[in-house]
């Protein structure tokens, strides 16, 4: 530890604070918030570090792929102030660590962010004003943004506040392993996470048909010919309802196949090819790119 202590004051959290109002000035395909991200800690980083590579290499570690709700970042900045605060001061805490960190928090939190203020804190907000409005009250749209900027900057005040000091806690037995457990745990949540988002984002359809299974007798309705009487139309009904098939043969396709073995299996497979990709240092754009161009000519030449 060096002798001096390096503390973040007040207007130095405050900094962050403001800059962080822009999380998603510089989104971006490839690494989504980082960019934003590493503009909010750039106060911080010049008051913790001194020298030019030390700035550099914090900004560096920092730009690593970030996303999360906007709003629920702030504990997350918190967490990251008080990790970074320690690293400067000496504490054996590596770049992994503090990545870790915040890919474990920023999923879970991520689920929490919309709830709370795009489905119930903003439309309640918005009818009140509304409802002002529609009788001809200034006071409608008023109310709406002076309320919603006041809850929505207080909230990642109050949750950065609370981040760097939960994370001052977590810092301060660094021999106990105690920041390598949330670490652990961190990761092992994100790749819950990240299993949910594959099967729920990640999708690929084959439109190719197989050849088709001729069904056995009494698997299908054999209708009959001529004219139908009515008993014989409630029969073929109720033997419709009760599942049989209306024709003999049973369409396949190459889709219900693969679904019918491990339901998402593409999916996944696509997912470890984009990681793989990734190891060997494909750029995202270009894996992006890629995936498109497959896309569009799978489509043009009936496969997909």
């Amino acid at each position: 530890m060096t002798e001096t202590q390096i503390k973040l004051s007040k207007s130095d959290r405050q900094k962050v604070w403001f800059r962080s109002q822009f999380l998603q000035g510089s989104w971006n395909y490839e690494r989504m918030q980082n960019l934003g991200w590493a503009y909010s800690l750039v106060p911080a980083i010049k008051k913790l570090y001194t020298t030019k590579e030390d700035r550099a290499a914090a900004l560096e570690r920092h730009m690593e792929f970030f996303n999360t709700h906007p709003y629920v970042a702030a504990p997350i900045l918190g967490v990251t102030l008080a990790l970074e605060e320690e690293k400067a001061n000496g504490t054996d805490i590596d770049d992994t660590a503090i990545q870790g960190v915040k890919i474990g928090m920023m999923g879970p939190l991520a689920g929490i962010g919309d709830p709370v203020f795009w489905f119930t804190v903003r439309p309640i907000l918005g009818a009140l004003g509304a409802s002002l409005a529609q009788a001809g009250n200034i006071m409608g749209p008023i109310i709406f943004f002076v309320a919603w900027n006041a809850i929505r900057m207080s909230f990642l005040w109050y949750t950065q506040e609370f981040g760097y000091k939960s994370g001052k806690e977590i810092t301060k037995d660094m021999s106990g392993g105690i920041l390598q457990d949330i670490t652990k745990g961190a990761s092992i949540l994100g790749m819950f996470i990240l299993a949910v988002l594959v099967q729920r984002w990640v999708s690929i359809n084959f439109t190719v048909d197989l050849p088709a299974t001729k069904l056995a007798e009494g698997a299908y309705i054999e209708f009959p010919k001529g004219m139908v009487s009515g008993p014989q139309l409630q029969g073929i009904l109720g033997d419709a309802l009760s599942g049989l098939s209306l024709t003999a043969e049973k369409a396949n396709t190459l889709q219900a196949q693969l679904d019918s073995l491990i339901p998402g299996l593409m999916g996944l497979i696509l997912t470890f090819i984009c990681m793989w990709l990734l190891k060997k240092k494909v750029s995202p754009i270009t894996m992006i790119v890629g995936l498109f161009v497959l896309g569009v000519l799978a489509r043009l030449a009936g496969i997909m």
